[in-house]
Order: C-alpha cells, then sequence, then structure tokens
C-alpha cells in the first residue's frame, strides 16, 4: 500500500478529524468533486441532468455502522421515500446500501426484514436492481450469506465484491449458481495484508482475472455485471473481453463515481456501452469521501486546486 493511500484511509477511520473535519467550509467545498450535496433532492436533481444524456443513475444514502437499531428504521423509511420521489419524477435510478446502515452489526434479523421491505418496493415499482455495498473485510462472509438468503426470495438483488481481498474469487465461485448481480471495485477499505493485495498493480490484476472469470460463465448462468472502475486501460480490457466470450452488451455495464472522468464516461455511452453513475449525498460523507479519495490519491492535487481557486 502507498503511503499517501495509507494516509488517507488511516484519516477516513480517526474519530476526532471524523467529528472536525466536515464542520471545515473549505473542506465541504472540497467534496462538491464526488457529490452534489446531502440532501436526497441534490442527488435527484444531479441525476436528473444525467438522464438528458440517457444515462442513469445508481444513488446511495451515506451512512454505516449504525449504533441503535432504530436508527436503522429511519434508514429504512428514508430509502422507501427515496423510491417514491424516483417513481414521482420518472427517473431511471437504482439504489445501493449498506447492510450496517440497516442494523447489520445488531441485529441480522431486524436487518434482513427491513433490506427485504426495500426490495419489493424497488421490484415491484423501479423494476430494476437493489444492490448490497460490500464493506471491511470483517462482513465479507456475512454479507456474502446475506446475499444468498436474500436472492433465494428476490431475483432483482446485486452484490458488491472487492477485487484486494485473496477471498474474492472463492466468494464469486460460491454465488454463480444463483445468477447473481454483481458490482465488481477495487475496495477502499485499510486491509492487513496478510487478506489482501497490498499493490495497486496485483489488484488490478486480479480485477481483470475476476472479470474474466464471471465473463467465462455468462453463457450458462444468468449473471450480470457492473465494472466498477475508471481506468481506460482496464475499460479497454473490459471491452475486448467481453467480445472474446461473446458477452452481449445487455449483460454488462460499467459504473463510475459522480465527478470522475465525466468526458470519458460521455465516451462510454455514446460508443454504445451501458454505464450508471453512482451518486453518493448525506451528511455522513466523511469516511466515504477519505476513501474516495484513497482509491486514486492523485485526486488529492485536484482537490487542492478546487479549493485553492
Amino acid at each position: 500500500m502507498s503511503l499517501s493511500r495509507g494516509i488517507l484511509l488511516w484519516a477516513s477511520e480517526n474519530q476526532w478529524m471524523r467529528r472536525h473535519v466536515p464542520t471545515w467550509k473549505f473542506v465541504k467545498h472540497a467534496v462538491k468533486k464526488f457529490m452534489p450535496g446531502e440532501n436526497l433532492e441534490d442527488a435527484l436533481d444531479a441525476a436528473k441532468i444525467f438522464q438528458y444524456d440517457s444515462i442513469p443513475v445508481i444513488l446511495t444514502h451515506l451512512g454505516e455502522n449504525i449504533k441503535d437499531l432504530s436508527e436503522g428504521g429511519d434508514v429504512c423509511d428514508h430509502y422507501l421515500e427515496a423510491i417514491d420521489r424516483i417513481v414521482e419524477k420518472k427517473l431511471d435510478i437504482e439504489l445501493s446500501i449498506k447492510l450496517t446502515q440497516l442494523g447489520f452489526d445488531i441485529s441480522f434479523d431486524e436487518t434482513y426484514s427491513r433490506f427485504k421491505k426495500i426490495a419489493a418496493k424497488v421490484k415491484e415499482e423501479l423494476g430494476n436492481i437493489l444492490w448490497i455495498d460490500m464493506e471491511g473485510s470483517s462482513y465479507t462472509k456475512r454479507t456474502i450469506d446475506f446475499y444468498k438468503k436474500i436472492k433465494s426470495e428476490f431475483d432483482n438483488i446485486g452484490i458488491c465484491v472487492q477485487a484486494y481481498l485473496y477471498s474474492t474469487e472463492a466468494d464469486i465461485k460460491d454465488i454463480l449458481d444463483i445468477n447473481p448481480n454483481i458490482r465488481l471495485v477495487k475496495g477502499a477499505y485499510s486491509e492487513p495484508s496478510g487478506i489482501a493485495f497490498p499493490k495497486k498493480e496485483d489488484v488490478d490484476k486480479n480485477y481483470l482475472h475476476l472479470a474474466k472469470m464471471v465473463m467465462k460463465n455468462m453463457a450458462e448462468k444468468k449473471a450480470f455485471i457492473g465494472f466498477a472502475t475508471h481506468d481506460e486501460n482496464i475499460c479497454a480490457h473490459l471491452i475486448r473481453e467481453a467480445k472474446h466470450y461473446s458477452v452481449h452488451k445487455d449483460k454488462f455495464e460499467f459504473q463510475m463515481l459522480y465527478g470522475i472522468k465525466p468526458a470519458f464516461q460521455k465516451e462510454m455511452k455514446s460508443h454504445g456501452f451501458r454505464l450508471r453513475v453512482l451518486i453518493s449525498y448525506g451528511n455522513f460523507w466523511y469516511p466515504w469521501y477519505m476513501r474516495r479519495l484513497a482509491e486514486r490519491p492523485a485526486n488529492v492535487w485536484f482537490v487542492l486546486k478546487n479549493i485553492f481557486n
């Protein structure tokens, strides 16, 4: 792991910084690069702009590791309300949720009940995928188990898997038989070298290996995969592999973050590839924001330039 990435991930977990940094005005200004605002309406307004360019969106309400189970009920209600607003505005939007935001640290059963309620409404009113966002490695096995259980009831559930973990290949093999919807990311948490690839080039290599493994099985399985990456070389490689394995464009898409390489996003869309932009919102943005910077530390200099301009 590079020094700059290590520092940024440390900062994402530092409790003093979590409490104080989000109150600094210049930081709030800087975060606008990655997030249109803290409120649902800010996110929906941004999604509407993307829709003008025929680019659909994934929304996630930021938050994790709630301490009181009642907070998870509020989060559930928020997502149910968000579905109503999406339908009202006629927007092509999928949702992505962290399980610890619904109470996963406290009660599996209550989290399952809340997620199921959201899943049912998504299926009935939006008719698209509801994504389970992956968290740190201590949650991986439990999240995979949760996914297998909920997928037995709803076919429109997707799961995020992280290429920097050694275990992810086995996790993907474990779920291939249930026709999964997979979002493949590189990974954005601080993990020990014993369970995660410490070098970026090894993560990139494993990312391509995992993508190829899924695409090889797509002829037999009703799988769908979202490639969450902004790396133009990796995207080009994935396109070649999809063609090699005769994977139709409807079976995969590219998923990119709001504010990152917007010109490249439009280019991919113009070439006929499916693309979704992930828009995050909410006031619990600090740890998420630092992880985004850690994914590509060069973004720090871009943010600093914006601040001083």
